[in-house]
């Protein structure tokens, strides 16, 4: 009998990022200039960076 296929898995889990301060971390996007702009942005001391992983 075959296995699932990998793009039928719903095991995987989302990872959450956290500010030093302890805020959580969420990504934003802003439509600007005509083009599609993502970054991160922290909920409590409301900082901004490229990518979550900017935040340690």
């Amino acid at each position: 009998m075959a296995g699932v296929s990998k793009n039928a898995r719903t095991t995987s889990g989302t990872h959450k990022f956290f500010c030093p301060c302890g805020g959580e971390v969420k990504m934003r996007s802003i439509f600007a200039n005509g083009k599609m702009k993502h970054h991160a942005e922290c909920d409590k001391c409301n900082r901004q960076e490229r990518k979550p992983s900017d935040f340690r």
